[in-house]
């Protein structure tokens, strides 16, 4: 597997794994605000709106493949207005390939990206708690719980979906490598 930048055409297959509303709620969170979205809808959000980010050169959308093509998809964007701390969003593999430890290979080679080319100090990541294979995954990773008092809430579907914060940080994963 290996990484490259997220492309336009790439749109059409990541949005093709999203088989339900749930799946791209938990994939998107309430980051678009209506569903099914299209490829230019997406597109849109990561070219001509930065992925909602305001500065400039933030937003990093990268795609994951193997030799059968496109497999997975993840954004990282910089957090607490500093180019030492990325946060993983958008994170999503081939529903046909779920559960095969694709997921985690990806994420490791996100981690791998951030902390060793754009030289992140701190890596994190949300996951709904309804979202226990995600959460498995990100922890078979390397990332570990952030404690919080509640978390944050996020409406959908008229349920509240609290957010689980994990981390990372530069020493903690290259311990972790030895």
């Amino acid at each position: 597997m290996y990484l490259r930048p997220y492309k336009k055409e790439d749109a059409g297959t990541i949005l093709s794994w999203c088989e339900n509303e749930t799946v791209f709620r938990k994939w998107t969170s309430d980051r678009y605000d209506h569903y099914p979205i299209t490829e230019e809808d997406m597109n849109r959000k990561y070219f001509d709106l930065n992925g909602d980010c305001a500065e400039a050169d933030n937003f990093y959308p990268m795609t994951a493949c193997d030799e059968s093509g496109i497999v997975g998809h993840f954004i990282l964007r910089y957090v607490n207005g500093n180019r030492r701390s990325l946060r993983v969003g958008f994170v999503i593999v081939d529903a046909c390939k779920r559960g095969s430890g694709l997921g985690r290979k990806m994420v490791r080679l996100a981690m791998d990206y951030a902390f060793r080319i754009a030289d992140a100090a701190q890596l994190s990541i949300g996951v709904f708690e309804n979202n226990q294979p995600a959460y498995h995954c990100y922890k078979a990773s390397g990332f570990h719980d952030v404690p919080q008092e509640s978390g944050e809430i996020c409406e959908l579907f008229g349920e509240k979906w609290r957010i689980l914060e994990l981390s990372v940080n530069r020493e903690e994963y290259f311990a972790g490598q030895e």
